[in-house]
């Protein structure tokens, strides 16, 4: 096929908010970034571009129009690597793609697909009707492979990163290096999708309006639970300057109030954090921001100046458990000392500690869940996100129980909260631990407001007293979340 005459490509990617209640409900979403990235590339390149945005969509039916509208060559099914959900493999947003997949050849599509869910179960993607399904990084095989097929090259073995089939059998290709120089990258294609209607959501359900952007790729540490089918154990940065483009673009454009820096960690390199505040300060730029960061690099008083200094608002830690025996077996490389020290840093600064906290892995005792819920009752952080162990393909911990998984290997939605492999108690003790943990953590929130009316009185306010008062609805949820946790424990032990 001639490029000239037939250049068309559409991208969707397969997060349906509706197909997560919790996310629905909560209605803080955020764009496809991975897909708006791959648009841009594309559309550089030369390529007519669109992209139908699923994210407020009813189901995978309403692709339908969008692809009589447009009458594409190709369409690429293009998830979004840097947001956690996406990660996580949902059953709803798997079935969706497959349904999306077969839709689209039914209408002459080509169909190319790149998501973790895809690179780690290739072969179900292209048994559900997938042409080609890229394997890792995406932006520079989709390309080379578009480009093949507009120029109906046959032999596709050449490009690395690529699973397809031929002649009955799956080939897939040697894997593609990540890119290092993110910064060659064109500005993601932010004008492709409706930023009003994510605007109004945050709007109307948190008062203020963010969006996301990534100034990094991958993670070089080893956490043996953390699945990585993107972008690896590699960590590249984009530079302050491109970071800082990007942001005065979305504040001229979209008026943001807030930014969530979507990196698995951000920040790394050394003195980045400290060129990027320089800019922010510059260039007189004024917002909020929130980041994801480990406790031992949050020691580092000058990392903490810079980002506060920067606008850090908040910063989401990974500190997973009380138990320094847990954090072992889960080769996180952190210690409990390190999660107090950094707590008490980052509030000195004026920002605000969250944690992320997982119950469920494999070994956990009794004591080290009480060990847990102790360090967090008693640090207190922002906010807490608590999840419980999630095996995905490609870690140290699904190996280590993926003999116990049955026919069930992904949650349904990211409020689904099961176990899946035999552990110390049921999975259903696991859904009222982080019941009965909310409702003591926000117990203990109301007490440090009523202890700080009694002895900060000049620093009273409404939102305090709300806080003071809420110890009346707590106290009792707790306790009968607790009485509820109980029976659990003992029905599970005997």
């Amino acid at each position: 096929m001639n490029k000239n005459e037939k250049n068309s490509l559409f991208s969707f990617h397969s997060y349906f908010l509706r197909f997560d209640p919790k996310q629905w409900e909560t209605g803080l979403p955020y764009a496809p970034l991975g897909t708006l990235y791959a648009a841009s590339l594309m559309r550089q390149e030369g390529y007519r571009v669109a992209i139908h945005d699923v994210m407020f969509a009813n189901g995978a039916e309403d692709i339908i129009p969008a692809i009589e509208k447009f009458h594409p060559d190709i369409l690429v099914l293009y998830d979004d690597g840097f947001n956690y959900l996406t990660k996580m493999c949902l059953t709803n947003m798997r079935e969706a793609a497959f349904k999306m997949c077969k839709l689209a050849k039914e209408r002459g599509c080509t169909v190319i697909v790149s998501s973790s869910d895809s690179t780690d179960h290739y072969e179900k993607y292209i048994e559900e009707g997938a042409d080609y399904i890229i394997l890792g990084e995406a932006e520079m095989t989709l390309l080379e492979l578009v480009n093949m097929l507009t120029e109906d090259r046959k032999d596709l073995s050449s490009i690395p990163g690529l699973a397809f089939k031929q002649n009955d059998c799956v080939i897939k290709t040697i894997r593609r290096n990540v890119l290092k120089d993110l910064d060659s990258l064109p500005l993601p294609a932010w004008d492709l999708v409706d930023i009003q209607t994510y605007r109004q959501s945050w709007l109307d359900h948190a008062g203020y309006f963010s969006m996301n952007m990534a100034t990094t790729r991958g993670c070089p540490f080893k956490c043996n639970w953390c699945a990585k089918p993107i972008y690896g154990n590699r960590y590249n940065s984009r530079s302050p300057q491109k970071v800082m483009q990007e942001l005065k673009m979305l504040k001229e454009k979209f008026q943001f109030d807030h930014i969530w820096f979507c990196d698995d960690i951000f920040g790394l390199k050394p003195n980045w954090v400290n060129e990027f505040a320089d800019l922010v300060e510059k260039e007189n730029l004024h917002f909020k921001f929130k980041i994801q960061a480990r406790a031992d690099l949050l020691l580092q008083e000058n990392y903490i100046r810079d980002l506060a200094r920067a606008g850090c608002d908040n910063i989401w830690m990974g500190a997973e458990s009380g138990s320094q025996m847990i954090l072992d077996a889960m080769d996180k490389g952190t210690t409990i000392e390190q999660i107090h020290a950094s707590t008490k840093l980052i509030r000195k600064y004026g920002m605000k500690p969250s944690f992320f906290i997982q119950f469920g892995y494999v070994g956990e005792t009794k004591e080290d869940i009480k060990k847990t819920i102790s360090m967090i009752n008693e640090l207190l952080p922002y906010e807490i996100g608590i999840s419980v162990s999630y095996p995905l393909p490609g870690t140290g911990f699904y190996e280590k129980v993926k003999s116990h998984l049955k026919e069930k290997t992904n949650w349904t939605d990211s409020d689904e909260m099961a176990l899946m492999f035999r552990n110390t108690y049921q999975p259903a003790f696991y859904k009222q631990l982080h019941r009965y943990v909310h409702r003591t953590y926000r117990m203990h929130i109301a007490i440090e407001n009523i202890r700080q009316l009694f002895f900060q009185p000049a620093k009273t306010s409404l939102k305090k007293i709300k806080k003071a008062v809420s110890y009346f609805y707590y106290l009792p949820a707790s306790i009968l979340a607790k009485i509820k946790l109980s029976t659990l424990e003992k029905s599970s032990t005997s």
